[in-house]
């Protein structure tokens, strides 16, 4: 071989040893920061992870007691919750000893009263696990696994603003039946070997009834918030107008958080800054539908904006609503902590995890996203 030829293979074979090389250590790197990136998953895992057990280690013996203690302006639960297992078992588990029809609203939810006074608010399975709900992203019925899914991303993004949500079982001919009101017990019936029931609510149809598995229905309970807590209603400065045709005024005016921050109780204080972190949480569930929320009665403000009714969520897995997410763009302003707490849902482990299919209780495909957490 002449030496010219010689030199140039030489070359060659250089250039392919440094690319070797550069490419080895990039991928070391990137294998590194990846399972940096699964501990740190794991470990935030870990500290999430909610055993639901009867056993309390709390000089209050009612798990009731104790959550209504957690209740504070800024929060509906504490960043430290070893109890949180054992509220989340007795909501999951505790005798219901009254069913009366849901609060006032559009959506079917029956109201229990579980041994030890405690309000819930129960709603019903009305979809299987991998059903879309197709058309606006607001459509369809509520469902119940959104809110057991909405509560968990709560806690991990560190908000804690939502009621305590679990899913639970029930027999309706041996637990609800027996202890209803006769406005409840009047919209049971029978569809085929099914014990079914429409309730009372804006849009309740006996046509469109919610339907057990034979006597056993499928659903999640939502802890009421404590009675010297009581809600004030407000309309969303973001909501929709629900007419085809017509544009609220944030949907064309791109100035419009200018007008919303000279208004009350948005001109000074949390509750612009609330509202988008409501936002962001709202678009990672695909929820369109907070026309109005909840904050603290006579709270000048101060309050926080309570993450209730979040079941008009996951509803369709390949839907990205930008439009929830008006309120950020059009207002450009964000929490520090809430931008943090968006960092830890981009890391690889995180999105791998949300990517894997669940087969068992706790969701099932395409719906993967979804968490569900059930008793005993």
């Amino acid at each position: 071989m002449k030496l010219k030829q010689r030199v140039v293979l030489l070359a060659i074979l250089l250039v392919i040893f440094i690319f070797t090389k550069v490419f080895l250590i990039d991928n070391l790197d990137t294998s590194a920061a990846n399972r940096e990136d699964q501990r740190a998953f794991h470990r935030m895992m870990a500290g999430l992870r909610v055993e639901l057990v009867p056993k309390l280690d709390h000089t209050l013996q009612s798990p009731w007691e104790i959550a209504a203690q957690w209740v504070v302006p800024r929060e509906v639960y504490p960043e430290e919750t070893p109890e949180l297992g054992a509220i989340m078992h007795a909501m999951a588990t505790k005798k219901i000893i009254k069913a009366d029809v849901g609060y006032k609203g559009t959506q079917l939810k029956a109201l229990l009263i579980l041994e030890g006074g405690q309000k819930v608010v129960f709603k019903p399975k009305r979809y299987n696990r991998d059903y879309v709900v197709e058309g606006e992203p607001y459509a369809g019925y509520d469902r119940h696994n959104a809110e057991v899914a909405a509560f968990h991303l709560d806690r991990i993004l560190g908000f804690r603003r939502a009621p305590l949500v679990v899913g639970r079982f029930v027999n309706l001919r041996t637990e609800i039946k027996p202890v209803a009101t006769e406005q409840l017990l009047s919209t049971f019936l029978t569809v085929g070997n099914n014990t079914c029931f429409y309730g009372k609510c804006y849009y309740c149809r006996e046509t469109e009834p919610a339907c057990a598995d034979g006597d056993t229905m499928e659903g999640s309970v939502t802890l009421w918030l404590p009675d010297v807590w009581p809600l004030q209603k407000h309309r969303h400065p973001w909501g929709r107008t629900y007419r085809e045709g017509k544009l609220a005024r944030w949907e064309y005016d791109e100035s419009y958080c200018d007008a919303v921050k000279k208004t009350s109780p948005y001109d000074s204080g949390p509750r612009l800054l609330d509202i988008i972190d409501t936002a962001i949480f709202d678009y990672l569930i695909g929820n369109a539908d907070r026309h109005h929320y909840e904050s603290f009665q006579d709270d000048e403000g101060a309050s926080m904006l309570i993450l209730l009714d979040n079941a008009k969520s996951f509803g369709n897995p390949s839907l990205d609503e930008r439009s929830i997410l008006a309120p950020l763009y059009q207002c450009c302003i964000s929490r520090a902590a809430c931008a943090a707490a968006r960092s830890v849902c981009s890391i690889p482990a995180v999105t791998s995890a949300e990517k894997a299919p669940r087969r068992d209780a706790s969701g099932t495909s395409p719906h993967e996203s979804s968490a569900y957490t059930y008793g005993e």
